[in-house]
């Protein structure tokens, strides 16, 4: 087996919080952790590859062979290598990229509790703050061995032709079967909040503008207590070191255009209000502090947004207008609307996906019991970290489980044909890459053979 072939086995499985135990167990109960592989200054714990396997085991495919223990071993190591290398070479994620990648996973994940943090505790016995610091280090590792991946492997495409002779390569008897399969979109609205709730807002930032001015408090102190922004508020507002372009355009004007120490009046972005602090520039970026202030939707902003989708729907439903056009026009939704408003599987792109791929167990049992064709009533829904938003889903097709040929997975083919071709050319790559880093790989795995030249 190409030892590229389970290259990604890891990124869905790396990412912090898992169903399944993180760490192996001895008969007293006590941890067993140990260091078994190290490239460079990259190392790897015992524990991070048996979270790993056991959860690619949980979500290995129907028809398709779970990868085994040495697999999952050689995918992380490569892994390792990729980051190693991106660092020679110069390859990096910002901070802020691993900050909102982060925060975008975590709220996912939340949302599987309803957005209550206090489930999350009572499931992991830790705070969201202290899980998203756990999932830090293995996104930003995530997307390091992405970029690399895609920079080795920029350009390459496969043609039609190269898919059919792809397809036509696996034996009858080894094409994987396919779950049911769905074709699900949304339209999505985010409240206008009212301008009263908007100038509250404003004002009790500039309130505490003043206080601090006049000594009567302390800024970091104010943004413990009052700050919505959960990753800085604890550390009293600090946001630390960010370069140009990194953080929202209207925050980054503000604060590039203080003087170091100064305060500014209150300035809204897509999140909500912030009042800000420049607190040192330094080598082209800039460390700031900030309180941000979320405005909330009323009842009346919220029944007003349902109206709306209400009457779009009608619309939708008379032929007046195609969903698609709709959720490109109005959706609030930039990770759907796009594509019409369409769910895509991450895997190959398709709009064509598992009801297991809705990460939103709500979502699941909604369009179980939707008929196709068919169109929700507005819906509400709660995002962790703008509140409620509203929401019409649309069925548009269902598709049973099957055997995979050509004309229903074009697209997933395509994808695996894709891969395949890459990993060829890794293939090459590794070869040299290995010999620029050091690697020590503990006795425990020699059986694995991890990056041995086939």
């Amino acid at each position: 087996m190409n030892k590229l072939n389970r290259l990604t086995i890891a990124i869905l499985c790396s990412l912090g919080i898992q169903q399944v135990a993180a760490q192996e167990s001895n008969q007293t109960g006590q941890v067993i952790d140990k260091i078994i592989a190290k490239v460079d200054n990259n190392i790897l714990l015992e524990s991070d590859l048996q979270k790993t396997y056991l959860e690619a085991i949980s979500q290995s495919q129907q028809g398709i062979d779970p990868p085994s223990r040495c697999e999952v071993f050689e995918t992380l190591i490569i892994n390792k290598l990729m980051v190693a290398k991106a660092e020679i070479d110069s390859i990096v994620v910002s901070p802020a990229e691993v900050q909102l990648n982060t925060e975008n996973r975590f709220n996912m994940v939340l949302q599987q509790f309803g957005g209550d943090e206090n489930q999350l505790l009572e499931m992991y016995g830790k705070t969201g703050e202290q899980l998203k610091n756990e999932m830090y280090d293995a996104i930003e590792e995530q997307m390091i061995v992405e970029r690399m991946r895609a920079t080795i492997t920029e350009g390459v495409t496969v043609s039609p032709a190269e898919v059919r002779a792809f397809f036509e390569s696996i034996p009858t008897d080894s094409l994987p079967l396919f779950s049911k399969e769905v074709t699900v979109g949304q339209i999505v609205k985010k409240p206008k909040v009212n301008r009263q709730t908007k100038e509250d807002i404003y004002n009790q930032l500039l309130k505490f503008k003043e206080d601090i001015m006049s000594g009567e408090a302390d800024f970091a102190e104010l943004a413990k207590e009052y700050s919505e922004d959960p990753g800085s508020a604890v550390q009293g507002g600090d946001l630390g070191f960010f370069g140009r372009g990194e953080l929202a355009p209207e925050y980054e004007a503000t604060a590039l255009g203080l003087r170091q120490g100064e305060i500014s009046d209150p300035v809204e972005t897509q999140f909500g209000f912030h009042m800000i602090q420049l607190l040192e520039t330094r080598n082209g970026t800039f460390n700031t502090r900030h309180i941000l202030r979320i405005p909330k939707a009323t009842e009346e902003d919220i029944q007003k947004t349902e109206r709306y989708l209400d009457s779009l729907r009608t619309e939708i439903e008379a032929g007046n207008i195609e969903f698609a056009k709709a959720a490109k026009e109005y959706s609030d939704d930039r990770n759907t609307s796009d594509n019409g408003g369409y769910f895509t599987d991450p895997g190959s792109n398709s709009n064509r996906l598992t009801l297991r791929t809705l990460e939103d167990p709500v979502l699941y049992f909604m369009i179980d019991s939707m008929t196709v064709g068919t169109i929700t009533e507005p819906i509400r829904f709660e995002d962790p970290r703008e509140g409620t938003k509203v929401r019409v889903l649309y069925y548009q097709a269902s598709y049973p489980a099957h055997r995979a040929n050509l004309n229903d997975d074009y697209e997933k083919m395509k994808a695996a044909a894709l891969r395949k071709k890459e990993d060829e050319i890794l293939s090459n790559w590794f070869v040299t890459a290995k010999e620029d880093v050091f690697i020590d790989i503990d006795p425990t795995y020699d059986r694995c053979n991890a990056l041995k030249d086939d």
